[in-house]
């Protein structure tokens, strides 16, 4: 019926982490906004990467991921209460120019150019250096535009022993290729740090960024060391006029619980064994679709109608700044495969004619369940409980009811 999918939050960015062991594969789909010519990416990287771990890959499959594992709505319609009291649950899901060669300038900057390939659409560089300086200085005057105060987050990546991964767009390439927006790109490697550097992207971003990561183990949920992660609210009723706003509701949700923990927190929004959900938002991905993603321990997994086995999905949520997230995402897997999923629910009142006992009791019972749902609507998102109720309809006199009208159109003057 509907989700909160990634795309709902500004500049917001996807990543994927698929580990196991010391192995990691990690997909990065980067809101940019503007020219392509102007887009660069600079990752750091613990290791050397070799051309044959660079992939681009597409973002339907992202898209998938997302719309597998975002928030949903479930609705619940309330029957006859002169019947046997029974619900029936239904969901609708409703860079211009090449890399330059420039080794003795390199050279003279501390810089070692280590290698540089074209994958897809993307001129990739992998470089080291020796301090800072040096190395902002080289990528300034190759035409990368590095805000001011890099120089004090690179060094503390290079005191780490990391190299740094560089792409910019091939405009030659991405017009043979015939691709109009820039694809997710991919790289592999091995290292015991599971963990997701975020600082060097804080320095020109405007204002708070949001994040999504879909992190892809064997053993089960994944969560951050260096910070708190905190589960999202679920499963609470709300009014049914959400149905039509939901992500509205849900962008006011997020913001709510990320200002209760004063930008400080992760949010677990979904957690569940990847070869079923209940409901589902979307379909478990496919064993070729996690094989494309990098989940290598699925090589020989048939390619059945049962969705994925052995892979166990966690969905991260984190707003930041550089004052509240001062240290990259540092990460562990669990043991714990319990589900958790962003769940909310709609209960739709039944409006027969029936003016039996138990209706009468269901009469009550609802005039609290609504109060209950507009008081719930409020501390979630910290929307005015007064238009709550006004959108709500509670406390209006529906205009022509007379006495004898049917009670569910009279219950919002009680």
């Amino acid at each position: 019926m509907a989700r909160a999918d990634a795309r709902l939050f500004n500049k917001a960015s996807r990543v994927v982490l698929v580990r196991d062991g010391d192995r990691t594969v990690i997909t990065m789909a980067n809101d940019y906004r503007g020219d392509p010519t102007e887009f660069a990416l600079v990752v750091p990287v613990p290791t050397f990467i070799e051309k044959e771990q660079i992939h681009v890959t597409d973002h339907a499959i992202l898209d998938h991921l997302d719309a597998y594992s975002a928030p949903r709505l479930v609705e619940y319609f309330d029957e006859n209460p002169c019947e046997i009291r029974k619900r029936l649950e239904r969901m609708s899901v409703a860079e211009d120019a090449a890399p330059r060669a420039a080794g003795r300038e390199a050279k003279s900057l501390g810089v070692t150019v280590e290698a540089q390939y074209t994958v897809g659409e993307y001129d990739i560089l992998i470089l080291s250096a020796k301090e800072s300086q040096g190395l902002e200085t080289w990528l300034r005057r190759n035409g990368y535009r590095i805000p001011e105060g890099a120089a004090r987050i690179l060094g503390s990546y290079l005191k780490q022993g990391m190299r740094f991964f560089v792409a910019r767009v091939n405009l030659e390439e991405q017009a043979k290729l015939g691709y109009t927006y820039l694809r997710p790109i991919q790289v592999a490697y091995e290292t015991p740090k599971f963990m997701l550097p975020i600082r060097l992207g804080m320095i020109n971003a405007d204002g708070p960024q949001d994040l999504v990561v879909f992190a892809l183990t064997r053993k089960g949920r994944v969560e951050t060391t260096n910070y708190r992660t905190v589960r999202l609210p679920t499963g609470m009723d709300l009014p049914v006029y959400i149905k039509e706003e939901f992500g509205d509701f849900y962008r006011a949700l997020f913001s709510e619980a990320v200002r209760r923990e004063n930008m400080r927190a992760v949010f677990l929004e979904y957690a569940w064994d990847m070869a079923w959900c209940d409901p589902c938002a979307a379909d478990p991905l496919s064993p070729e679709e996690l094989r494309e993603l990098g989940v290598f321990w699925q090589k020989d997994a048939p390619a059945d109608r049962g969705g994925a086995r052995d892979v166990f999905v966690t969905r991260l949520h984190v707003r930041y700044d550089e004052d509240r997230f001062p240290e990259d995402l540092v990460f562990q897997q669990t043991a714990d495969r319990s589900n958790f999923q962003g769940r909310y629910v709609l209960r739709h009142p039944w409006k027969g004619e029936d003016r039996c006992p138990e209706a009468r009791s269901y009469l009550d019972e609802l005039r609290h369940r609504r109060e209950q749902e507009a008081k719930t609507l409020a501390s979630l998102t910290g929307w005015d409980i007064n238009e709550i109720r006004r959108r709500m309809g509670i406390g209006e006199r529906v205009s022509g009811t007379r006495d004898d009208d049917p009670w569910w159109k009279r219950i919002w003057n009680d």
